[in-house]
Protein backbone atom coordinates (compact mmCIF):
# COMPACT_ATOMS: atom_id res chain seq x y z
CA UNK A 1 0.00 0.00 0.00
CA UNK A 2 1.26 3.48 -0.91
CA UNK A 3 0.58 6.33 1.50
CA UNK A 4 -0.08 9.03 -1.06
CA UNK A 5 -2.43 11.97 -0.54
CA UNK A 6 -5.48 10.37 -2.26
CA UNK A 7 -5.18 7.26 -0.08
CA UNK A 8 -4.69 9.33 3.07
CA UNK A 9 -7.84 11.32 2.27
CA UNK A 10 -9.77 8.08 1.77
CA UNK A 11 -8.58 6.72 5.13
CA UNK A 12 -9.52 9.99 6.84
CA UNK A 13 -12.98 9.79 5.28
CA UNK A 14 -13.37 6.26 6.62
CA UNK A 15 -12.32 7.38 10.12
CA UNK A 16 -14.74 10.32 9.93
CA UNK A 17 -17.72 7.98 9.46
CA UNK A 18 -18.06 6.86 13.11
CA UNK A 19 -17.15 10.40 14.19
CA UNK A 20 -20.56 11.56 12.93
CA UNK A 21 -22.30 9.41 15.56
CA UNK A 22 -19.74 10.31 18.23
CA UNK A 23 -20.66 13.99 17.86
CA UNK A 24 -24.11 13.24 19.30
CA UNK A 25 -22.62 11.25 22.20
CA UNK A 26 -20.19 13.87 23.47
CA UNK A 27 -21.77 17.19 22.44
CA UNK A 28 -25.16 18.69 23.15
CA UNK A 29 -27.37 20.00 20.38
CA UNK A 30 -27.10 22.27 18.41
CA UNK A 31 -23.29 21.85 18.62
CA UNK A 32 -23.60 18.17 17.77
CA UNK A 33 -25.64 19.07 14.67
CA UNK A 34 -23.10 21.66 13.58
CA UNK A 35 -20.11 19.37 14.11
CA UNK A 36 -21.82 16.44 12.36
CA UNK A 37 -22.78 18.68 9.42
CA UNK A 38 -19.24 20.07 9.07
CA UNK A 39 -17.61 16.66 9.49
CA UNK A 40 -19.93 14.97 6.99
CA UNK A 41 -19.66 17.78 4.42
CA UNK A 42 -15.87 17.87 4.67
CA UNK A 43 -15.64 14.09 4.35
CA UNK A 44 -18.04 14.06 1.39
CA UNK A 45 -15.90 16.66 -0.40
CA UNK A 46 -12.82 14.47 0.00
CA UNK A 47 -14.68 11.77 -1.95
CA UNK A 48 -14.40 13.98 -5.03
CA UNK A 49 -10.96 15.39 -4.17
CA UNK A 50 -9.17 12.08 -3.62
CA UNK A 51 -10.56 10.63 -6.87
CA UNK A 52 -9.59 13.74 -8.81
CA UNK A 53 -6.08 13.82 -7.37
CA UNK A 54 -5.55 10.09 -7.95
CA UNK A 55 -6.43 10.49 -11.62
CA UNK A 56 -4.59 13.80 -12.11
CA UNK A 57 -1.40 12.61 -10.39
CA UNK A 58 -1.69 9.04 -11.75
CA UNK A 59 -1.73 7.66 -8.21
CA UNK A 60 -4.65 5.28 -8.60
CA UNK A 61 -4.09 2.14 -6.54
CA UNK A 62 -5.82 -1.12 -5.66
CA UNK A 63 -5.93 -0.05 -2.02
CA UNK A 64 -7.73 3.18 -2.90
CA UNK A 65 -10.11 1.40 -5.27
CA UNK A 66 -10.97 -1.08 -2.49
CA UNK A 67 -11.30 1.41 0.37
CA UNK A 68 -13.11 4.25 -1.44
CA UNK A 69 -16.54 2.55 -1.74
CA UNK A 70 -16.22 1.18 1.80
CA UNK A 71 -15.64 4.69 3.17
CA UNK A 72 -18.62 6.02 1.19
CA UNK A 73 -20.93 3.27 2.44
CA UNK A 74 -19.77 3.66 6.06
CA UNK A 75 -20.41 7.41 5.94
CA UNK A 76 -23.86 7.04 4.43
CA UNK A 77 -25.05 4.20 6.67
CA UNK A 78 -23.86 5.78 9.93
CA UNK A 79 -25.24 9.20 8.97
CA UNK A 80 -28.61 7.68 8.08
CA UNK A 81 -28.74 5.87 11.44
CA UNK A 82 -28.15 9.18 13.23
CA UNK A 83 -30.70 11.09 11.14
CA UNK A 84 -33.30 8.34 11.56
CA UNK A 85 -32.77 8.52 15.30
CA UNK A 86 -33.16 12.26 15.74
CA UNK A 87 -36.10 12.34 13.30
CA UNK A 88 -38.05 10.19 15.76
CA UNK A 89 -38.18 7.23 13.34
CA UNK A 90 -40.23 9.33 10.93
CA UNK A 91 -41.47 6.96 8.17
CA UNK A 92 -40.58 9.48 5.44
CA UNK A 93 -36.94 9.11 6.54
CA UNK A 94 -36.99 5.55 7.87
CA UNK A 95 -38.30 3.86 4.70
CA UNK A 96 -35.82 5.32 2.15
CA UNK A 97 -32.99 4.88 4.67
CA UNK A 98 -33.94 1.22 5.05
CA UNK A 99 -33.99 0.73 1.27
CA UNK A 100 -30.57 2.36 0.93
CA UNK A 101 -29.00 0.28 3.70
CA UNK A 102 -30.61 -2.93 2.37
CA UNK A 103 -29.12 -2.30 -1.07
CA UNK A 104 -25.66 -1.55 0.30
CA UNK A 105 -25.63 -4.78 2.32
CA UNK A 106 -27.00 -6.78 -0.64
CA UNK A 107 -24.46 -5.47 -3.16
CA UNK A 108 -21.57 -5.87 -0.69
CA UNK A 109 -22.60 -9.50 -0.12
CA UNK A 110 -22.94 -10.03 -3.86
CA UNK A 111 -19.45 -8.69 -4.49
CA UNK A 112 -18.04 -10.90 -1.73
CA UNK A 113 -19.72 -13.99 -3.17
CA UNK A 114 -18.49 -13.28 -6.69
CA UNK A 115 -14.92 -12.93 -5.47
CA UNK A 116 -12.49 -12.38 -8.34
CA UNK A 117 -15.31 -11.87 -10.85
CA UNK A 118 -16.77 -8.99 -8.80
CA UNK A 119 -14.53 -6.67 -10.81
CA UNK A 120 -17.03 -7.06 -13.64
CA UNK A 121 -19.52 -5.03 -11.56
CA UNK A 122 -17.93 -1.71 -12.38
CA UNK A 123 -19.25 1.53 -10.89
CA UNK A 124 -21.66 3.11 -13.37
CA UNK A 125 -22.52 6.75 -13.93
CA UNK A 126 -25.91 6.10 -12.34
CA UNK A 127 -24.17 4.77 -9.24
CA UNK A 128 -22.12 7.98 -9.02
CA UNK A 129 -25.33 10.03 -9.21
CA UNK A 130 -26.76 7.81 -6.50
CA UNK A 131 -23.83 8.53 -4.20
CA UNK A 132 -24.07 12.27 -4.89
CA UNK A 133 -27.82 12.30 -4.15
CA UNK A 134 -27.22 10.44 -0.89
CA UNK A 135 -24.48 12.83 0.23
CA UNK A 136 -26.47 15.97 -0.59
CA UNK A 137 -29.66 14.61 1.02
CA UNK A 138 -27.85 13.75 4.25
CA UNK A 139 -26.09 17.14 4.42
CA UNK A 140 -29.43 18.95 3.93
CA UNK A 141 -31.10 16.85 6.63
CA UNK A 142 -28.27 17.62 9.06
CA UNK A 143 -28.82 21.31 8.28
CA UNK A 144 -32.53 20.84 9.02
CA UNK A 145 -31.56 19.55 12.47
CA UNK A 146 -29.61 22.77 13.12
CA UNK A 147 -32.55 25.01 12.18
CA UNK A 148 -35.03 22.86 14.09
CA UNK A 149 -33.03 22.85 17.29
CA UNK A 150 -32.46 26.62 17.31
CA UNK A 151 -36.17 27.14 16.63
CA UNK A 152 -37.19 24.88 19.51
CA UNK A 153 -34.57 26.32 21.87
CA UNK A 154 -35.51 29.95 21.23
CA UNK A 155 -39.28 29.35 21.35
CA UNK A 156 -39.08 27.32 24.57
CA UNK A 157 -41.80 28.38 27.02
CA UNK A 158 -43.66 30.40 24.38
CA UNK A 159 -47.35 29.57 24.14
CA UNK A 160 -48.85 28.49 20.80
CA UNK A 161 -50.84 31.70 20.38
CA UNK A 162 -47.72 33.87 20.62
CA UNK A 163 -45.79 31.56 18.29
CA UNK A 164 -48.58 31.67 15.71
CA UNK A 165 -48.77 35.46 15.99
CA UNK A 166 -45.04 35.75 15.26
CA UNK A 167 -45.31 33.35 12.32
CA UNK A 168 -48.23 35.36 10.90
CA UNK A 169 -46.42 38.69 11.31
CA UNK A 170 -48.77 39.97 14.03
CA UNK A 171 -45.96 40.23 16.59
CA UNK A 172 -42.34 41.30 16.32
CA UNK A 173 -39.77 38.59 15.69
CA UNK A 174 -36.56 39.74 17.43
CA UNK A 175 -35.16 36.17 17.60
CA UNK A 176 -35.68 35.42 13.92
CA UNK A 177 -38.03 32.52 14.60
CA UNK A 178 -39.74 32.92 11.24
CA UNK A 179 -36.64 32.40 9.10
CA UNK A 180 -35.51 29.53 11.35
CA UNK A 181 -38.90 27.89 10.89
CA UNK A 182 -38.76 28.26 7.12
CA UNK A 183 -35.13 27.13 7.07
CA UNK A 184 -36.11 23.95 8.91
CA UNK A 185 -39.15 23.41 6.68
CA UNK A 186 -37.28 23.92 3.40
CA UNK A 187 -34.35 21.73 4.49
CA UNK A 188 -36.71 18.99 5.67
CA UNK A 189 -38.76 19.01 2.46
CA UNK A 190 -35.71 19.16 0.18
CA UNK A 191 -33.79 16.62 2.25
CA UNK A 192 -36.59 14.06 2.28
CA UNK A 193 -37.21 14.54 -1.45
CA UNK A 194 -33.52 14.04 -2.22
CA UNK A 195 -33.40 11.03 0.09
CA UNK A 196 -36.26 9.37 -1.82
CA UNK A 197 -34.53 10.16 -5.13
CA UNK A 198 -31.35 8.61 -3.72
CA UNK A 199 -33.32 5.54 -2.59
CA UNK A 200 -34.82 5.07 -6.05
CA UNK A 201 -31.40 5.43 -7.71
CA UNK A 202 -29.97 3.06 -5.11
CA UNK A 203 -32.53 0.36 -5.96
CA UNK A 204 -31.98 0.85 -9.70
CA UNK A 205 -28.22 0.44 -9.39
CA UNK A 206 -28.68 -2.55 -7.07
CA UNK A 207 -30.92 -4.24 -9.63
CA UNK A 208 -28.42 -3.44 -12.38
CA UNK A 209 -25.59 -5.09 -10.42
CA UNK A 210 -27.77 -8.13 -9.66
CA UNK A 211 -28.77 -8.48 -13.32
CA UNK A 212 -25.13 -8.35 -14.43
CA UNK A 213 -24.15 -10.98 -11.85
CA UNK A 214 -26.87 -13.50 -12.83
CA UNK A 215 -24.65 -15.44 -15.31
CA UNK A 216 -22.20 -16.09 -12.45
CA UNK A 217 -24.90 -17.26 -10.02
CA UNK A 218 -26.19 -20.17 -12.11
CA UNK A 219 -25.42 -23.69 -10.96
CA UNK A 220 -23.42 -25.83 -13.34
CA UNK A 221 -25.56 -28.59 -14.82
CA UNK A 222 -24.25 -32.13 -14.76
CA UNK A 223 -23.67 -33.89 -18.07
Amino acid sequence: MTWNIPNILTVLRLLAAPGIAVMFLYFTRPWADWFALLLFTSAALTDWVDGYLARAWKQESKFGAMLDPIADKAMVVIALLVITGFSGMNPWVLLPSTLIMFREVFVSGLREFLGATSGLLKVTQLAKWKTTAQMVAIAVLFAQGVFEHYLGMQSWGMDQAMFDAIMNGLEEDPLGLKWKYWGAYICWTAGVLLLWIAAILTLLTGWDYFRKSLPYLKDETET
